[in-house]
C-alpha cells in the first residue's frame, strides 16, 4: 500500500521534534453485508476503506493523527501534526526496518472476495427459509445478517519494526421472534471466525437458524422463573459471557492502571477458586477474535491471566506495558485507523477442568442450569453484573426440569470466581463484539460448564428455591 521508503520518512518527520516512540498504522478493509428481512433480501452493501493512523508518544502523553489520503503530501501532514503536538526533546530513531514474523499463521480456504454474491445471499435465505420452518406459524419474524471483511494492514515504528498482515473474517447472525396470543419471546444465535467462506462447513447456516428459531418457540411455553438465591450451572454451550464482562475488562491494563479495576494491586494474589485458570489466547485457529498481529504489530500469543486461581498477568499494549517498564503481550486493538490502540481482549476463556458435565448436573440438587446468555450491564471497576438468560432451565434432583424464561442473574465477577466449585471438562464459544472507548473490536470467549455455589437469581415467582451442589 505504501512503500518502506516512503513509511521511513513520515515517521522520521513524525519524530522530528523528539519522541520515545512512533508508529504508522495502514489499513484497507473490504467488507459486504447482507441483510434479510420479512423473507425478502433487503439490502446488500459492500465497501472499502483505507488510512492511516499516525502516533507519537511521549511519556505519558499521546498525539494521534490519521488520514485517507495515502500520498506523499497526506502522510506528511499527518506527520508534521502529531510531531508538533508531543514534542518532548528526545530524538534519534531506528529507520532501518525489520520485518517482524507472527509466532503463529492461518490457512484461509476460501477468501470472500473470490465467493460470488449470489452464493452469500443463498446462505442469507436459506437461513430464513430454515428458521420459518423450524419454528412455524409460531415464527412471527426472521432477521438474517451475513457479513465478512477482508483487512489488509501495514505497520511500522520507529524500533524498526516492519509488519504486513490480513485479516479475513466471516459471520452469520439470525434472529427469531415467535408470539403466542401476548407471549413474545426472541431467539437469537451468531457464528463467526477468522476465517473465509468455509465458515458454512463448521456451521450449516441451517443448523444455525434452526437453532435461533427453536429457541424462541420453546420459551413461549416456559414457565416464569423463581427468584431467590440459588446455586446456577452454566453450560459450556452459554459461552463465556460472564468471563469476558465481569473478569476479562478488569484485566485490561489500562484500567488496571487507572484504578478503575477491581483487581488493580492484587497481582500474585488468589482471586479464584483454584480451580479456576483464565486465558486470552489470540492465537486459537479459527476464532473470531484471533489474529497473527496486533494492532501495534506485536504478535499474537497466549496469555495466563489467572493460574489455578492465582492472579498472574493484564493485558497489555505498548503504551501500558512502557508504564510498568515491560513489554506488551500483543493485546493493542483498535476498530480502524481511525483510533488508538488500547489494551483488549481476543479469545478469552476459562480453561476446562476434568469434571464431566453431566456430573456437574447430577450432583446439583435444585437451582437453575443456563444455556445461553442475553445482555446485561457490568460496572468494570467493581464487577458487579446483572445478565440476562436467554435459556435456562431448572434443575430438580440432579435432573435437568423445566423450562423458565424471565431470569436475570445478579451477582459480582471476582466473587463468583471464588465460588466454582466444579469445572466441566467441556469448552464452548460465543462471538461478539466488544465495546470500549467507543471502539468495537471482533472477540470471542468460553467457559466450560461451571457449577456456581450460589448467584441471586431474578425472576417473576417466589417459591423456595433455595438449593446447594451436593458432592457424589
Amino acid at each position: 500500500m505504501v512503500d518502506k521508503q516512503l513509511l521511513k520518512e513520515v515517521l522520521d518527520t513524525a519524530s522530528a521534534n523528539g519522541c520515545d516512540f512512533s508508529d504508522i498504522f495502514i489499513e484497507n478493509k473490504q467488507t459486504t453485508g447482507i441483510r434479510c428481512e420479512a423473507g425478502k433480501i433487503e439490502k446488500i452493501q459492500t465497501g472499502v476503506e483505507t488510512g492511516a493512523g499516525l502516533r507519537v508518544i511521549c511519556g505519558d502523553s499521546t498525539a494521534y493523527a490519521y488520514t485517507n489520503d495515502l500520498s506523499r503530501a497526506g502522510l506528511t501532514e499527518a506527520a508534521k501534526i502529531v510531531s508538533h503536538a508531543a514534542a518532548c526533546g528526545k530524538k534519534g530513531v531506528n529507520l532501518d526496518f525489520t520485518r517482524v514474523k507472527p509466532l503463529v499463521d492461518f490457512v484461509f480456504k476460501e477468501r470472500p472476495e473470490d465467493v460470488p454474491t449470489e452464493r452469500k445471499v443463498a446462505v442469507v435465505e436459506a437461513s430464513d427459509r430454515a428458521a420459518r420452518s423450524e419454528g412455524g406459524a409460531q415464527v412471527k419474524q426472521v432477521i438474517v445478517g451475513y457479513g465478512d471483511m477482508v483487512q489488509k494492514v501495514v505497520i511500522a515504528n520507529s524500533n524498526g519494526n516492519y509488519v504486513e498482515d490480513e485479516r479475513i473474517r466471516t459471520q452469520l447472525i439470525v434472529q427469531a421472534v415467535a408470539a403466542s396470543g401476548a407471549v413474545i419471546q426472541t431467539g437469537h444465535e451468531a457464528v463467526g471466525g477468522l476465517c473465509g467462506f468455509e465458515l458454512f462447513e463448521s456451521y450449516p447456516p441451517e443448523q444455525v437458524a434452526a437453532a435461533a428459531a427453536r429457541r424462541a418457540v420453546e420459551m413461549l411455553e416456559a414457565k416464569p422463573a423463581p427468584a431467590g438465591k440459588m446455586p446456577v450451572v452454566m453450560a459450556g454451550e452459554a459461552g463465556g459471557t460472564m468471563v469476558h464482562e465481569a473478569c476479562g475488562h478488569g484485566l485490561e491494563a489500562d484500567l488496571v492502571q487507572k484504578g478503575t479495576s477491581v483487581y488493580a494491586g492484587k497481582k500474585g494474589q488468589a482471586v479464584a477458586a483454584e480451580e479456576v485458570s483464565v486465558i486470552d489466547d489470540a492465537t486459537i485457529d479459527h476464532r473470531y477474535g484471533s489474529y497473527r498481529f496486533d494492532d501495534e504489530g506485536v504478535p499474537a500469543r497466549k496469555v495466563n491471566l489467572i493460574d489455578k486461581g492465582v492472579l498472574n498477568d493484564f493485558l497489555f499494549d505498548r503504551l501500558s506495558a512502557s508504564r510498568d517498564g515491560r513489554s506488551s503481550n500483543g493485546h493493542g486493538r483498535r476498530e480502524s485507523y481511525q483510533h488508538k490502540p488500547i489494551p483488549r481482549m481476543g479469545n478469552t476463556y476459562i480453561a476446562p477442568g476434568k469434571t464431566d458435565p453431566d456430573k456437574i448436573i447430577k450432583e446439583t440438587r435444585n437451582g437453575l442450569l443456563v444455556k445461553k446468555m442475553g445482555g446485561g450491564q457490568v460496572n468494570t471497576t467493581t464487577g458487579d453484573f446483572v445478565f440476562d438468560v436467554a435459556e435456562g432451565y431448572l434443575i430438580k434432583d440432579g435432573e435437568i426440569g423445566p423450562m423458565v424464561r424471565g431470569a436475570t442473574l445478579t451477582g459480582n465477577g471476582p466473587e463468583v470466581l471464588r465460588i466454582v466449585d466444579m469445572v466441566g471438562s467441556d469448552l464452548g464459544f460465543t462471538i461478539g463484539t466488544c465495546g470500549k472507548d467507543g471502539q468495537g473490536v471482533p472477540v470471542s470467549d468460553a467457559q466450560p460448564t461451571l457449577a456456581i455455589r450460589q448467584l441471586i437469581v431474578g425472576g417473576t415467582t417466589h417459591g423456595k428455591p433455595q438449593g446447594q451442589i451436593r458432592r457424589l
